[in-house]
C-alpha cells in the first residue's frame, strides 16, 4: 500500500512532464525541501564568482603552456590540438562548481566546466517544489537568464564560423539516455532559438571536407553537445572504425562548425587544474595577486598530483581521476591505505589527483524509504561568467549517480 509520502510525491512529480524524477528505477527527486537563509544563498554565489575568476585567469595561462604540461595535467594526447581554441568571449557557457560546507566555510570540491548536468533540477524543478512548500525560490528568474546566455553564446559562436544571419543550431545527445536527452530539450526550450531542433547524436552526419549535416542533408552551423564529454567525443568511432569525433573536432578547428560548450570549457575540466592552482598558491607565486591568493586560501582545498604530502601529514585525502564523473573511480585514503572506494573504476586510466578530504555535512531527508541521514553537496552554476542557480544533492560520503536531488528554498531574511 502506498504511504502518504509516496502518494504526495508521485502526484506532485506527475505534473512535471518529461522530468526524470526517478533514475535507474529508484527515487531521485525528493518530495522535500532544505531551507536556508538568504545570506547563505548569497555566500554560495559569492564563492562561485570568486572561484571562477581564479579558473578564468589560470585558463589564460594554460593556453600558453607547452604540450608536455597538458599531458602532466592529464589531458589526453589526442585533445591537445584543440585545447588552445577560443571562440567565445567567455570560457564556458554553462559550468557547475561543487562546494562542500565546512567549518571554515565553502570549499570547492571540483569544477565541471564542460558538461555539467543537474540543470533542469535547479533552474526549473526547484521553483515548483518551493511553491509546494511555501519557500522562496533562490533561483527565481535564473531560467530566463540561462536562456539569454545561451542565445548570446550562439550569437558569438555563429560569428566565429562566419554566420551572420540566423544560424542553424542543433541540440544533441544520446537518445537512449533520458536525462541527457531531456536536459538538451530543456536547454533548447529555454533558449528559444529560431529554427533550433533536437537531433540524436547517431543521426548527425559528418563530411570531413565540408561540415556537419542533419539527416536531411541540411548543413548545421552550431552543434550544442552539452551532455557529451569532449574526452569521450574525441574517441568516438563509427562501427567501421572511422574516427568521427576527431574529424568533427577538426571541423570545429577549421571554423566549419561551431560547438557549445566551447573547447575552452574543456581546458578547465581536468581536476589536475586544481592541483596546479594550489601549487601556485603554496609558492605564493606572483601570477596571482594578494587578493587572488586570499580567495584560493579561502575556497580551495590542498590538491596535488601525488599523495606524498598527505602521507607525510597523515591526513585523510581523496584520490580521484583528472576526468571522471558521478564519484566513479574515487577513493578515500589515509597513509596510502584505501578507507573507502567506489566499486566503479571506469576512469582508472586517467591521471589521478589527491585532494584533502573534507566530510560532507549531514542532514535528515525524507524519502520513500523513510527519514534518512544523507551527506549534502552544493552544485552552483556559473553561466556566461555570472553566478546563477544552485541546488543540493544528498547521498553517500562520495556523491554518486545514486544521490538524491534535494530541492532548497529560502526562509528567513538573513
Amino acid at each position: 500500500m502506498e504511504d502518504s509520502y509516496s502518494r504526495k510525491r508521485n502526484n506532485f512529480y506527475a505534473k512535471l512532464p518529461s522530468f526524470w524524477d526517478r533514475l535507474y528505477g529508484m527515487e531521485y527527486a525528493l518530495y522535500d525541501a532544505h531551507s536556508m537563509k538568504r545570506s547563505k544563498a548569497g555566500e554560495i554565489r559569492e564563492a562561485t564568482k570568486a572561484a571562477y575568476a581564479i579558473y578564468k585567469k589560470f585558463n589564460a595561462l594554460l593556453r600558453s603552456v607547452p604540450d608536455e604540461t597538458f599531458l602532466d595535467l592529464g589531458f589526453p594526447i589526442y585533445a591537445i590540438p584543440f585545447l588552445r581554441l577560443k571562440a567565445l568571449p567567455y570560457d564556458t557557457v554553462i559550468g557547475r562548481f561543487d562546494f562542500v560546507k565546512t567549518n571554515e566555510g565553502l570549499k570547492v570540491i571540483e569544477f565541471n566546466s564542460d558538461t555539467p548536468t543537474f540543470i533542469r533540477e535547479v533552474f526549473d524543478i526547484n521553483g515548483h517544489v518551493c511553491d509546494e512548500f511555501n519557500l522562496e525560490n533562490p533561483n527565481e528568474k535564473e531560467d530566463e537568464y540561462l536562456g539569454r546566455a545561451i542565445r548570446n553564446s550562439v550569437f558569438h559562436c555563429a560569428k566565429s564560423v562566419g554566420v551572420h544571419g540566423h544560424p542553424y543550431v542543433v541540440f544533441t545527445a544520446h537518445e537512449h539516455d533520458s536525462e541527457d536527452r531531456e536536459t538538451m530539450k530543456y536547454l533548447m526550450n529555454v533558449a528559444k532559438i529560431k529554427g533550433a531542433t533536437f537531433i540524436p547524436l547517431k543521426d548527425i552526419q559528418i563530411d570531413a571536407n565540408s561540415g556537419v549535416y542533419d539527416p536531411f542533408g541540411n548543413r548545421i552551423d552550431i552543434v550544442y553537445r552539452h551532455t557529451y564529454p569532449l574526452e569521450a567525443l574525441l574517441q568516438d568511432m563509427t562501427d567501421d572504425r572511422y574516427p568521427i569525433g576527431l574529424e568533427f573536432m577538426k571541423l570545429v578547428e577549421q571554423h566549419k562548425v561551431g560547438m557549445l560548450n566551447p573547447p575552452s570549457a574543456f581546458l578547465m575540466q581536468s581536476k589536475a587544474v586544481m592541483a596546479a592552482i594550489w601549487g601556485i598558491y603554496e609558492q605564493r607565486h606572483s601570477f596571482f595577486n594578494a587578493a587572488e591568493h586570499e580567495i584560493i586560501g579561502r575556497y580551495f582545498l590542498p590538491t596535488y598530483l601525488d599523495e606524498e604530502p598527505f602521507i607525510e601529514s597523515g591526513e585523510k585525502y581523496v584520490a580521484k581521476p583528472a576526468f571522471g564523473r558521478e564519484g566513479d573511480t574515487v577513493e578515500v585514503k589515509q597513509q596510502g591505505r584505501v578507507l573507502f572506494s567506489q566499486k566503479e573504476k571506469t576512469y582508472d586510466h586517467y591521471v589521478k589527483v589527491y585532494q584533502k578530504y573534507v566530510e560532507l555535512p549531514l542532514s535528515t531527508i525524507q524519502t520513500e524509504k523513510g527519514p534518512l541521514d544523507a551527506h549534502l553537496l552544493i552544485g552552483s552554476f556559473i553561466i556566461n561568467e555570472k553566478p546563477s542557480a544552485f541546488g543540493i544533492r544528498a547521498g553517500a560520503k562520495i556523491t554518486d549517480n545514486l544521490s538524491y536531488f534535494l530541492p532548497c528554498g529560502v526562509k528567513g531574511e538573513t
